[in-house]
């Protein structure tokens, strides 16, 4: 079993503790930005989640600001396929890659809506999308690794003698993420990924798919290569009342009309399709303190951990059991959650798991 890790989320796009209501709202700002890394280093979490949808700011400008002004977590960023040229992404990364001393991580994300995609000026649909991502990476890998000028007859990229420097900082590169539901998806991991991340499922179906995806991994000679982690919620509270408390207050003001614009605006998503379904076969409760009820306000990560701080750690448990050693987290308001988990959390998980835990420094 591999060491485990832990990231937090880093919400550019701001914060709330109760969705759709403008009084509840925390704007994005420096200020908040500040109190959520301090308290996710102070924690013990290990990288950030930057996102990237329309709403947010901006993520490799964000990522490289807070990797300057605080010491150890690493920054995680996307590279989506057709929104930068892969030569000058693959200087872009690995020139944070250098300044940060090895502190970047590279999420693979081909885009959740089609909306989003199309108004940023990407036209090419999912499956065009996944193909180009592909490519890309081969790119960037190249980049990175090689000595000699880059010569690439692709489908989407032609290259003739390209060369960046630096050439990345971590060997032989940075890591790679990626969270996805498509068979698709599931093949460039295979191919690519030092970690696929599920956005949620119950234990038995996650073990199911790590050993899809292994055997994908395989064919590659990547068996070993790879690693799985979730992508969660967490709602967690002195007591199981207080955490079910906080989590119905998350939704409170949401309607069925939320949940069906979240299914519209995800419908090419396959993991997003997953989490729809499950929360119409199984309800609000998926498993043991694992709830779907903010798949009704958000899209991508909303099945949430809920509950008292050895519930939590115990689901956590289940899914380490399952296979996962990668844990990347988020909860409202992200500073306070953040604290709760590294107070409450992380040491019952130690205490479970002495010799995968990494220390805090």
């Amino acid at each position: 079993m591999r060491p485990l890790e832990f990231g937090w989320y880093l919400p550019t796009h701001g914060d709330t503790v109760v969705f759709n209501d403008p009084a509840a709202d925390v704007p994005p700002s420096l200020e908040l930005f500040e109190r959520i890394v301090e308290a996710a280093e102070t924690a013990g979490f290990e990288y950030l989640l930057i996102p990237v949808g329309v709403t947010c700011w901006e993520a490799y400008i964000a990522g490289a600001y807070m990797a300057a002004r605080h010491a150890r977590i690493r920054p995680l960023i996307a590279a989506r396929p057709g929104y930068i040229n892969p030569v000058m992404l693959a200087k872009m990364i690995s020139t944070l890659d250098h300044l940060s001393k090895g502190r970047i991580a590279v999420n693979l994300i081909a885009g959740q809506n089609e909306t989003d995609v199309e108004a940023e000026g990407v036209t090419l649909g999912k499956t065009d999308r996944y193909d180009l991502m592909a490519e890309e990476v081969d790119i960037l890998k190249a980049l990175w690794t090689g000595t000699d000028p880059l010569h690439f007859d692709g489908r989407f990229h032609k290259l003739k003698g390209a060369v960046i420097r630096p050439r990345s900082f971590q060997q032989p590169h940075p890591r790679f993420y990626l969270g996805g539901g498509s068979a698709q998806a599931w093949e460039i991991s295979a191919r690519h990924s030092d970690v696929h991340l599920f956005w949620g499922d119950t234990p038995e179906r996650i073990a199911d798919n790590i050993a899809a995806i292994r055997k994908l991994a395989a064919v590659h000679g990547r068996e070993a290569a790879i690693g799985f982690g979730m992508r969660l919620q967490i709602i967690c509270r002195e007591t199981e009342a207080e955490a079910w408390a906080a989590a119905e207050a998350l939704i409170a003001n949401s309607s069925e009309a939320d949940r069906e614009r979240i299914v519209a605006r995800t419908v090419t998503s396959e993991a997003n399709r997953r989490l729809q379904e499950l929360a119409k076969e199984r309800g609000p409760h998926l498993a043991p303190n694992l709830w779907s009820g903010l798949t009704r306000v958000r899209q991508g990560a909303g099945i949430a951990i809920v509950g008292d701080p050895a519930q939590c750690a115990a689901v956590i448990q289940r899914f380490i059991e399952a296979g996962c050693h990668s844990f990347c987290l988020s909860g409202y308001t992200h500073d306070a959650e953040a604290e709760r988990f590294g107070r409450l959390v992380r040491p019952l998980i130690a205490a479970d798991n002495p010799h995968l835990m990494p220390e805090l420094s």
